[in-house]
């Protein structure tokens, strides 16, 4: 068994940088949290906007996709996270989708009791990405229970007589309670002259009908899809429809938000779980295509349209370090990265609602007051396992720290350091072999020289040197590199560097 060479090191980085951009009107980039997880001081910090950003105009929306991660979040009564996203049984994507879709509809009815979505919005919107008189011929020709004949449906109909006329069999199909009450008008009709419930009704089976046009698209493409997920392969416009139905719910709410009247706003937490759910049938595209599609396209509405505020919230660099090369938008996100706080600050915020002050002197001496472990000791406190541990009056909160900090060192740690050893060892590989370009090989730091024979054992300390070296000047800095502020773009020069941020080391540990 190899002594591993390294330790956590629990120290405060930096302060919280976070500004009003979600009280925007209209945005064109999307914004990214980096927080712990897409937890800790960053959601403490999005809890306290939420109860505002519900008043008024404003409507926000938020999906935390982490619930769904059944062993470690706390809405399943679980401590999350004691243990990492790696070591859970994955989500399942239609799940996912679900969460997404039904936050979105919510929305888009909240629109509609507003008056600033109608039937008219929503065919307009729909029509514009899709064709739709064989889809409403279709619907239209099922729910009389006959298929819809030429004599039937005479050609002169044009495509707003298929919608008006689906919109009226929709209406006839569902039943008074389905009409006023699933869909969210009973409420308020005493207080609706007949024609205004008459405009909330129709924009309200609009968004169904939307809805069950959409669904009747994607099961023309169904064995496409499944002869994609069978084969391995990619598609662009099988991915997109995959998506088509929470984008047109977001361009639909993105057109019709006014200043002062109807400001929405999206909040998704822990948006990379989405990358790697689980796909158990055919029903849609693979997670990441899926997640790739999403993305994409609220680019796209962002810069060639109008967006509503849209944030994730996210510990996974990925989206503030490459996901513009991937997504060709160099500026499109607005990445406000979330830091531990000082001690003084967090204290004023930490006690005594969460901790108290013995115990508060007890986490800044062995942690300092870092968000991501501020806020998995305080999920710890509320645990069952916890309450247990503490019913034996030998057992302190010192027991509990030092536990954590042990789980921290198994399960994190040494698995994100194993993994950063072989992407050095596999980088001086490549240069042994003449892959990495000699410009990057011509400075006189010693990761600049890597070894230059094929010799694994050789290749191994080099790479414990590196890492060493790396962390060690990390920890000298004070963990604060501003590379943007002094223009040091070549710290991405370093394959430490590179290896750390892939393994998100630098984000899960210290961020």
């Amino acid at each position: 068994m190899v002594q591993k060479p390294w330790r956590i090191i629990p120290r405060p980085i930096m302060e919280t940088i976070l500004n009003n951009h979600a009280h925007r009107h209209h945005v064109h980039q999307p914004l990214i949290l980096h927080g712990p997880r897409g937890t800790g001081k960053t959601t403490l910090i999005l809890e306290r906007f939420m109860e505002s950003w519900n008043k008024g105009p404003h409507v926000t929306g938020y999906i935390d996709f982490g619930s769904s991660v059944k062993g470690n979040h706390p809405s399943n009564g679980n401590s999350f996270p004691w243990g990492s996203w790696s070591n859970c049984e994955k989500p399942e994507l239609n799940t996912l989708k679900n969460d997404l879709e039904t936050c979105l509809e919510k929305m888009a009815v909240n629109g509609v009791n507003l008056g600033v979505i109608g039937s008219s919005e929503v065919f307009r919107t729909l029509k514009k990405w899709h064709c739709l008189d064989t889809v409403l011929e279709k619907i239209i020709g099922v729910d009389k229970g006959v298929v819809a004949s030429k004599r039937g449906l005479s050609k002169k109909v044009n495509t707003v007589g298929l919608w008006d006329k689906a919109i009226r069999v929709l209406s006839v199909r569902l039943s008074a309670e389905e009409k006023d009450g699933v869909l969210g008008v009973r409420g308020k009709i005493g207080d609706l002259t007949v024609e205004e419930g008459l405009y909330y009704k129709e924009g309200l089976l609009a968004l169904r009908l939307a809805k069950e046009v959409i669904r009747v698209q994607q099961g023309f493409r169904a064995n496409a899809v499944k002869h994609l997920n069978e084969t391995g392969g990619f598609s662009r416009s099988l991915a997109n429809s995959a998506t088509d139905w929470p984008y047109l719910l977001l361009e639909l709410l993105s057109g019709a938000a006014q200043a002062d009247y109807f400001q929405p706003k999206l909040v998704i937490n822990n948006i990379e779980v989405l990358k790697h759910a689980a796909l158990v049938d055919n029903s849609s595209v693979s997670a990441p295509m899926y997640h790739d599609s999403l993305i994409w396209r609220i680019i796209a509405l962002g810069a060639n349209e109008t967006c509503l505020p849209v944030i994730f919230v996210t510990s996974d660099s990925y989206y503030s370090y490459s996901a513009y090369m991937d997504f060709g938008f160099p500026d499109i996100f607005i990445s406000r990265e979330t830091f531990g706080w000082t001690p003084q600050q967090a204290k004023v915020h930490m006690v005594p609602d969460y901790f108290s002050q013995s115990e508060w002197d007890l986490i800044v001496e062995v942690l300092g007051p870092n968000a991501r472990h501020l806020f998995e000791i305080y999920a710890l406190k509320q645990s069952s396992s916890y309450q247990a541990l503490m019913s034996d009056k030998e057992s302190t909160f010192e027991d509990i720290i030092d536990a954590y900090l042990a789980y921290l060192q198994v399960t994190v740690v040494n698995p994100a350091m194993d993994r950063a050893l072989s992407l050095l060892q596999n980088f001086a590989l490549d240069a042994q072999k003449g892959k990495i370009p000699k410009d990057k090989l011509r400075f006189g730091a010693p990761w600049r020289y890597p070894p230059n024979k094929d010799d694994p054992s050789l290749r191994s300390e080099w790479a414990k040197l590196q890492l060493m070296d790396f962390i060690q000047c990390f920890v000298n800095a004070e963990f604060g590199i501003n590379y943007f502020g002094d223009c040091s773009l070549e710290i991405f020069d370093d394959p430490s560097a590179n290896a750390m941020i892939e393994v998100l080391y630098i984000y899960t540990i210290f961020f």
